[in-house]
């Protein structure tokens, strides 16, 4: 379990003031006088301040309508392997979710949301970053040196994810003067271009996961979370997306699908080439270290925003749902959102990630403290990437859960290689890296015709990149980068509309779902709670015996049908959401709403 204390923070107004703020970050951060105002040039000459400084630009995240509580719950749905279950039910978070947001939007339209919390660490990151600039001396191999690449890292996370969820936004990359306060729009391209050019000098200052005692937990900043983050930004920055004349990609040369691609090749595969992480050796074993907050670097997770104890929502909004106090948790919370239904049996039956990531059962009332696992029906499935009964603490806040929640892992980078190997030099040169996310996915005895002959009979560029599209989707449900993903591959309409008629299908029994049963048989195994399930697989119509109690499987699927996005919109006019009212209001004339909001 993670030593998870109360931090003292930076908190920026109009001067620097050092004041312990909420339980958000993990370790010492910062040891000085609480409320006591220090001189910029006193904190940024000093290690111990700058740390607490370059760590404050994260605490925005920990804020109940922020990262914490609102955009990671919200951003990322509906897709057509994510299905939040407030998406049937009509409101402000229906809104949210099928593609139908609205400026008034009564979940988001407050003065301290999202938007709001991700400014203010922008604020805080351009003070420690002129800070550490005038006076720290920050250099490659010093203290100051990874203190400033942190600091470039931490606003090129903020700006990011800004610009997936909202397209054009003010660019802000000096602390805020009168003359500043208020700022239009700037064009996403110009800040992609910043951004992919401050993680390249994030990347000389920065060590390698281990390299140094800062880099020894992926709670912190390293090479390779900096390079795999900016190979990210590269791909998004020259794929398509939503600009207010239309969906497309950019028209500066200078991020077109060649350069671009190459950056992400390039950086992809110096992380490979470093031996700096690696894929863990088991998918369930991965999401198990995962769920009992083992935060070790130079495994899979390159990077994690960092809760503690009293922070985060993680396992509260994703987890498989526990409806009562029992064995494994004093939180009964969990399920908002699953895999949509067809995900489970578009798997190969042979792929090992299946049955972690999709889960037919939820955890009932307890009975003398027990609970067991009760079938919910086809139309109801629950991410087992996230699950209480594997943490090693037994959470009992009544909202947060402290669980991190990973930004990126390596099986991203060897997808990444792949991607833009596919597109620079053809699919031979990306089989090696699709061939070794597969080698993970299946039993050893398996890999000469599910990786090897699977791989390589991929002979063109479409094919390896139709495979490696599907990939994402078998190893990333339930991680909501799927919708990011789809805007760029210019996807996002054309999946949703595929997964209407494959859920269809599902509901009808016909075409590739024609032997998925529609009756499921369970019994309980030694313990008393665990469920065995006999039905689950293709062509399991038979009953198994008297021991087994059957259960129906044939639940209708309208409501995800239409709810998916909403009926009359079309997704792609809404690759993103509106800016907040409040936000609008405030803005002295200068923010406008575009994509016809």
């Amino acid at each position: 379990m993670k030593n998870l204390i109360k931090i003292c923070t930076i908190f920026f107004m109009t001067c620097l003031m050092i004041s312990c703020e909420e339980d958000f970050l993990d370790e010492d951060f910062l040891d000085a006088p609480a409320k006591s105002t220090l001189d910029e040039s006193t904190i940024f000459s000093t290690v111990g301040l700058a740390k607490g400084a370059v760590d404050g630009i994260l605490e925005p995240m920990g804020q109940t309508n922020s990262y914490r509580g609102r955009f990671i719950p919200f951003y990322g749905f509906n897709t057509d392997v994510e299905y939040h279950y407030r998406a049937g039910n009509e409101g402000s978070d229906a809104d949210l979710l099928y593609y139908d947001a609205k400026p008034g939007n009564s979940r988001m339209n407050t003065d301290n949301n999202a938007w709001a919390m991700m400014y203010q660490g922008i604020e805080r990151a351009n003070i420690v970053i002129r800070g550490l600039r005038t006076f720290g001396n920050p250099e490659p191999g010093t203290e100051f040196g990874q203190l400033l690449g942190a600091a470039l890292t931490y606003r090129a996370v903020y700006y990011a994810d800004l610009m997936k969820t909202w397209g054009d936004v003010p660019a802000r990359f000096e602390p805020i003067t009168s003359e500043t306060l208020y700022l239009p729009k700037t064009s996403r391209d110009t800040i992609y271009k910043r951004l992919i050019a401050d993680l390249g000098e994030a990347s000389t200052l920065v060590a390698w996961p281990n390299e140094s005692p800062a880099t020894s937990t992926v709670e912190r900043i390293n090479k390779a979370f900096v390079k795999g983050f900016r190979a990210r930004l590269a791909l998004v920055a020259s794929g398509h997306q939503q600009y207010p004349d239309g969906v497309r990609r950019s028209n500066d040369p200078d991020l077109s699908v060649q350069n671009m691609y190459q950056l992400a090749l390039d950086e992809s595969r110096s992380v490979i080439n470093s031996g700096s992480a690696s894929l863990e050796p088991s998918f369930e074993g991965f999401w198990k270290k995962f769920n009992q907050e083992n935060v070790n670097a130079g495994g899979e997770s390159l990077w994690e925003i960092p809760f503690a104890d009293g922070r985060g929502r993680v396992l509260f909004s994703f987890a498989v749902p526990h409806n009562s106090v029992d064995q494994f948790t004093g939180q009964p919370r969990g399920g908002d959102a699953g895999p949509t239904p067809t995900v489970y049996y578009d798997y190969d039956e042979s792929d090992m990630r299946r049955d972690v990531t999709c889960v037919p059962y939820q955890w009932g009332a307890a009975v003398d403290g027990i609970a067991q696992q009760e079938l919910t029906g086809i139309d109801t499935w629950y991410f087992g990437k996230y699950r209480y009964e594997w943490m090693n603490r037994y959470v009992t806040s009544t909202n947060d859960d402290g669980v991190n929640w990973i930004y990126m892992r390596y099986a991203e980078i060897l997808l990444t290689a792949a991607e833009a190997a596919n597109e620079l030099e053809g699919p031979a040169a990306a089989a090696p890296y699709l061939k070794e996310i597969r080698r993970r996915a299946f039993p050893s005895d398996q890999h000469s015709e599910k990786v090897d002959a699977y791989v390589d009979a991929l002979g063109s560029k479409e094919e390896m990149f139709n495979a490696i599209v599907e990939e994402y989707k078998y190893e990333f449900t339930g991680e909501m980068d799927r919708k990011m993903d789809l805007i760029r591959w210019n996807l996002l309409s054309e999946k949703l509309d595929e997964e209407k008629e494959e859920l269809t299908n599902l509901q009808n029994r016909t075409g590739d779902y024609a032997n998925v049963p529609t009756t499921l048989y369970f019994r309980y195994d030694e313990d008393g709670y665990t469920i065995d399930i006999y039905g689950l697989e293709r062509g399991e119509t038979s009953n198994p015996g008297p021991e087994y109690s059957a259960f129906p499987w044939d639940q209708p699927l309208d409501e995800i049908i239409n709810t998916i996005y909403k009926p009359g919109v079309n997704p792609d006019d809404r690759q993103f959401w509106p800016i907040w009212q409040v936000f609008i209001d405030a803005s002295n004339g200068q923010l406008v709403n575009d994509y016809g909001y």
